[in-house]
């Protein structure tokens, strides 16, 4: 009886601080935003430490040769990305009465002929009208970085979080066996076995999620923007990497990818095999993610369905903002791990095994 007390008691405890992190995690968002950064940045960096550490480097090299390896990939990627994915911006404003030819002449009636429809648009008013706005659109691209510029308080601040992450990132990493050691020893020593076996198992979920997750983003990326970039289409590249790094929200990557290649497709190739060739690209891209890539790397049994997921992110980002969508998916694997542990209890606590009296 004691014991099942105490249990209760464990569980109304955190409960209690999971629902007091979460408010006030919501209530410092803003100022929180680089230290959680770096802390799921850390976590999912500092195996890669451990071991570089273990074949004999210090644990400031290692943690050193990791961020500068991160940082380069990332100033990559944005060198890569940026600069096609603004000429494709012109590109498209410059070809989009090409676009509405195309939707008058060859789409619209595709769709009326299979759907017994009659759609029309207007296109020389339209025309007309993207004629005359082209100038504006370019305009309005052109002011958007010194408008940004006026915003002082954001733009300082974007900055100051931007300079932080590094130097907390660079602790972070540098004490976290240290800090994992610190906290495990504030469990009280009657619920330090049952607590050490549930943080466990959350380690081996977050783990395999986290760091499957961010292989399969990048495999994705390559294999994405390789296809598109093999069969020619302009900016194809910086689209599949994109389509790629946007894998961790179900369907979304592959859908704006899909919808930004399909619409490149659309202003570049004068034929439809150039887009049959670029849908062919996404079929076969989901096909491996679906059967391959992300069972192989992240697995079945974490229990995170797209739907969950989907959910997760929406709703920690309204409670939380930014840092709700970087910490949706660690709180929903721990959920989920917590959910199993809590629904094991029941199965084999009195209250669900206890049988009427005859």
């Amino acid at each position: 009886m004691e014991r099942s007390r105490t249990n209760y008691l464990l569980w109304l405890i955190v409960a209690i601080a999971l629902a007091g992190a979460v408010w006030l995690l919501g209530r410092l968002s803003a100022v929180l935003t680089p230290f959680i950064t770096a802390a799921v940045l850390a976590y999912i960096l500092d195996p890669a430490v451990d071991k570089l550490q273990e074949r004999g480097l210090s644990r400031v090299f290692s943690l050193v040769c990791v961020m500068l390896a991160g940082f380069f990939a990332i100033l990559a990627l944005f060198l890569i990305i940026v600069p096609m994915l603004i000429s494709q911006g012109q590109a498209l404003i410059e070809r989009l009465p090409a676009l509405v030819d195309f939707i008058q002449q060859r789409a619209l009636p595709a769709v009326n002929s299979f759907l017994s429809t009659k759609f029309s648009i207007d296109t020389s008013s339209l025309r007309n009208a993207l004629h005359n706005n082209s100038g504006s659109l370019r305009q309005l691209l052109a002011n958007v970085v010194p408008q940004l510029s006026h915003g002082g308080a954001i733009v300082l601040s974007i900055l100051a979080n931007l300079s932080l992450l590094p130097i907390v990132l660079f602790y972070f990493l540098h004490d976290w066996d240290h800090m994992v050691t610190r906290v495990g020893a504030l469990v009280p020593r009657r619920w330090a076995p049952e607590v050490g076996r549930i943080a466990s198992d959350m380690d081996n979920v977050l783990g395999q999620f986290l760091r499957g997750q961010l292989a399969v983003m990048m495999i994705m990326a390559t294999i994405y923007g390789g296809g598109l970039a093999l069969i020619g289409l302009d900016s194809g590249l910086a689209i599949g990497i994109v389509a790629g790094l946007l894998v961790f929200i179900p369907y979304v990557g592959a859908f704006l990818g899909l919808l930004l290649a399909t619409l490149a497709a659309i202003l570049q190739f004068e034929s439809s095999s150039g887009l049959f060739m670029v849908w062919g690209v996404f079929a076969i891209g989901q096909m491996l993610e679906s059967f391959l890539v992300t069972p192989y790397l992240v697995g079945e049994r974490i229990g995170l369905s797209p739907v969950t997921v989907i959910f997760a992110l929406m709703a920690f980002g309204e409670l939380m903002g930014f840092v709700g969508v970087l910490l949706a998916l660690p709180l929903a694997a721990i959920s989920v791990v917590l959910g199993r542990y809590l629904v094991q209890r029941y199965f084999n606590s009195g209250f669900y095994q206890r049988k009427i009296d005859p």
